[in-house]
């Protein structure tokens, strides 16, 4: 069983040519451990997944994928981005979405999109996974809001990761659509590491055992640790409370 981190950062800063964005921050994300990352807007969440994923590089600090660089361990991440670019008018179906989480795996396949029998059996598991295999040859036009969301994750699963990273995941869906959300990722958090970016703490405070509080600096906290005043002082307002649940989703696994 791995021991090591699954993503460390020691006294990382960044900035974008002006005042730090991020400052100091430092915090360790252990296997199959699932945390929630919260903050104002502006407050620099983005800008750490993208340090995390290598995407950009730390003016002064360390940062640790796997115990190495991010961009020598990236492909081990999947990542659901809270908005997705396209143009409905394009003929692009479900299959094709998810086949995308297959770029970059290495090889001239990895490289040209030339999809082969093993990208197309992990595409048909991942959609498995959501529940959308199926709809594999629906148009992605033609999807309601949840449907497209469980897509994205079903690309991001593509790559067989040991990390997943979602950005808003309960952007733009319902309550219902939130539940079975929840049940999908409680059930990947038995074999892989989750972080999410969410201002809906009543969502991930069944998911999560620890909040990751980003405002240029970072604090974390227990999710069971929070309340209305840390709450106020991180986004000078309020959002959606944390619900203080008696049982960890670790909890109900292990009964």
């Amino acid at each position: 069983m791995p021991t090591e981190a699954v993503i460390s950062l020691r006294e990382v800063t960044f900035s974008y040519g002006g005042p730090p964005v991020l400052e100091d921050v430092g915090f360790s994300v252990g296997p199959r451990e699932a945390v929630c990352m919260v903050g104002p807007n502006g407050g620099g969440k983005t800008t750490l997944v993208k340090l995390v994923l290598g995407l950009l590089n730390p003016q002064r600090g360390e940062i640790r994928l796997f115990g190495e660089s991010p961009r020598r361990q990236r492909r081990r991440a999947g990542y659901v981005p809270q908005h997705i670019q396209y143009d409905p008018r394009f003929p692009v179906s479900v299959m094709d979405i998810v086949l995308m989480g297959r770029l970059g795996q290495g090889g001239i396949r990895g490289l040209t999109g030339w999809y082969g029998r093993d990208d197309r059996r992990a595409a048909i598991d991942a959609l498995e996974q959501v529940g959308m295999e199926p709809l594999r040859r629906r148009p992605f036009s033609a999807l309601s809001g949840g449907q497209r969301q469980r897509v994205l994750i079903a690309r991001a699963l593509c790559c067989r990761p040991e990390l997943l990273l979602l950005d808003e995941p309960t952007a733009n869906v319902d309550t219902a659509v939130e539940c079975r959300l929840a049940e999908l990722l409680a059930e990947l958090n038995r074999r892989m590491a989750i972080v999410m970016v969410s201002h809906d703490l009543g969502f991930v405070s069944g998911l999560v055992e620890r909040v990751i509080c980003v405002n240029r600096r970072v604090a974390v906290h227990p999710t069971s640790d929070l309340t209305g005043k840390t709450i106020h002082e991180l986004y000078g307002g309020e959002v959606r409370m944390v619900r203080h649940d008696e049982h960890t989703p670790h909890e109900h696994a292990d009964g």
